[in-house]
């Protein structure tokens, strides 16, 4: 699915720079769950956004399904929007739309007609446990509610690839062993791959490998 060839990033700071990762190289096979794991500052966040295409300004190269992806923006703008979802760890929902507007927004991009992607924002509010709250706006829901509104949204188009930032952070156990659930039969039933960013020893356990990022360098290992 993806392989990343000696990614490096630095930023500025000051008369110096800082480099948040250092010549990674590795690769996500298809339906594969990973989580990338390390303390704060150790790149995490930097990987995630390369991977999702978010960030263009690295050096090295990213091939996904055997292509060389493109950093023309227009070229990875409908890229992004046709095989990328992502849940951002401020959920980033629109204030003035409904949970099941905000699920449908991506459909929405995509040109889907309004009756064909209202019933998919239906069905995907129902499958993270939230149909009964589905015509309320974000500030009415709790942290936990708003994540599971925008792990529907990311999921809705069917991705090949979820980018997601501590997606069971805001969630009761209850509701994160639920994602996890889903995720788990997403990936095995329709070959989602997920990346995923957390600190939450309840979904790095249930991850098929996790990554492991110490300034910026990386070490990989399975887990059983």
């Amino acid at each position: 699915m993806i392989t990343f060839n000696h990614l490096s990033k630095s930023y500025p700071l000051g008369q110096s720079s800082v480099q948040a990762l250092k010549a990674l190289s590795g690769d996500i096979q298809t339906g594969e769950i990973v989580a990338l794991c390390g303390p704060s500052g150790s790149g995490k966040s930097t990987l995630l956004n390369i991977l999702g295409l978010l960030d263009t300004h690295y050096d090295g190269d990213i091939h996904f399904a055997g292509n060389t992806i493109s950093k023309c923006p227009k070229a990875l703008t409908r890229f992004r929007r046709e095989n990328i979802g992502f849940v951002f760890q401020r959920f980033n929902l629109i204030p003035v739309m409904s949970a099941l507007e905000n699920v449908a927004y991506p459909l929405m991009l995509n040109k889907v007609p309004y009756s064909k992607r209202m019933e998919q924002a239906e069905y995907w509010l129902e499958r993270v446990g939230l149909s009964h709250v589905k015509h309320h706006r974000p500030d009415h829901l709790s942290g936990g509610q708003q994540q599971r509104v925008a792990i529907a949204r990311a999921l809705i188009h069917n991705p090949q690839l979820v980018i997601a930032d501590e997606p069971t952070a805001s969630l009761d156990s209850e509701s994160a062993a639920q994602i996890v659930e889903l995720m788990k039969q997403l990936s095995h039933e329709q070959g989602t791959t997920f990346v995923v960013a957390t600190h939450d020893v309840r979904m790095s356990s249930r991850c098929d490998r996790t990554i492991h990022l110490v300034d910026g360098t990386l070490s990989s290992h399975a887990i059983n």
